[in-house]
């Protein structure tokens, strides 16, 4: 009897990509969620005796979805499937009852090793596989456009980076569902959703280049989150200290800025070199801050991560924007290393 394997997570494209990658001689039957709540509906219809998670996902999110599975004693083995890759990530999934976890982007020998670990499948598969199932077989079409390739680039960038700052600030860093649009520049305060026009906020910018691409990274503060932010770094009491919370900016822009932008460099196969990090303000209000802001293209790519810890309330907002021709050239670069 084919067992029964329910693939959740918010991407198609992410989906797409497991499904690909499971070995095509295994007798099982598929299906899909985009959220928890559609997952934990499915398992109650016995469509999911085998579940691969996400973690970072709307109307429920994979931590959630552990807990209600537990909750409710249901019958499903859970591997989650995460580019939240921080250590407390992984402790608080197996404590609610996870089976495994694999990071993203999915490596098959680690996929098929946790397989073969539990029992699951014990096949074997041909060396051709790896090459038919994997992503580089994903083209971009209609059903997997550039934005879907984005949202899952951009997710796990957004987990490398919270991992190493949760490393470095030992907290854990909530990670959102990324936003990824098309904007005008006038839209570009708009996009950033979560920060209230009249706060007073400071920010800093960054560029990177690479071979044919180049980009813009833009990192703000709520000012109000600086004297925890100091705590965290060990700086000395002196919160009202101008400079001292320009280093901490710095530091915290270098961390999250730079973790992002390589872990896109190491899915399009690109190194990029970054430019001195600019202040575009302190102390000010968005709408002005975003204002002083260069290189503006007419219309570009904006990926927008918005890092918090809620038990300290500290929340800051990451904006990576591409101009179109720097996203045509990474997408056909990530297509091209993945088949190479």
């Amino acid at each position: 009897m084919a067992l029964s394997v329910l693939i959740c997570d918010d991407s198609r494209l992410a989906r797409n990509q497991l499904a690909r990658s499971l070995p095509s001689e295994w007798e099982i039957d598929i299906s899909f969620a985009c959220n928890g709540q559609e997952a934990i509906e499915k398992i109650e219809q016995g469509a999911g005796e085998l579940v691969f998670l996400d973690l970072n996902m709307p109307v429920m999110d994979g931590y959630e979805t552990l807990a209600k599975i537990k909750e409710r004693d249901l019958p499903a083995m859970v591997i989650v499937v995460s580019g939240d890759i921080q250590a407390q990530a992984k402790e608080k999934v197996m404590a609610l009852g996870a089976m495994d976890f694999i990071e993203k982007p999915i490596h098959l020998p680690t996929l098929f090793s946790v397989l073969r670990q539990y029992g699951i499948f014990d096949g074997e598969i041909s060396s051709d596989e790896n090459q038919q199932q994997s992503l580089s077989s994903l083209e971009i079409t209609e059903e997997v456009d550039k934005l879907e390739l984005f949202q899952e680039m951009v997710n796990v960038a957004m987990g490398a980076a919270g991992s190493k700052l949760s490393t470095i600030l030992n907290q854990f860093i909530n990670l959102p569902v990324p936003q990824v649009n098309y904007i005008a520049a006038s839209e570009i305060a708009m996009a950033i959703n979560s920060i209230r026009q009249n706060a007073s906020v400071s920010g800093i910018s960054q560029g990177f280049v690479s071979k044919g691409v180049n980009g813009e990274a833009i990192l703000i503060f709520d000012d109000a989150d600086f004297n925890n932010i100091l705590s965290l770094l060990n700086y000395p009491d002196a919160s009202d200290d101008d400079s001292y919370q320009l280093e901490a900016l710095m530091d915290i822009g270098n961390i999250l800025i730079g973790a992002c932008v390589l872990a896109l460099g190491e899915q399009t196969h690109l190194q990029f070199s970054f430019t001195h990090p600019v202040v575009l303000g302190q102390h000010m209000f968005l709408e002005r801050l975003l204002e002083t802001n260069v290189n503006r293209a007419k219309r570009v790519l904006a990926m927008e991560v918005g890092y918090t810890i809620d038990n300290l309330d500290i929340k800051f907002e990451l904006l990576l924007l591409l101009p179109e021709s720097s996203v045509d050239e990474l997408s056909g670069r990530f297509f091209v290393g993945k088949a190479s």
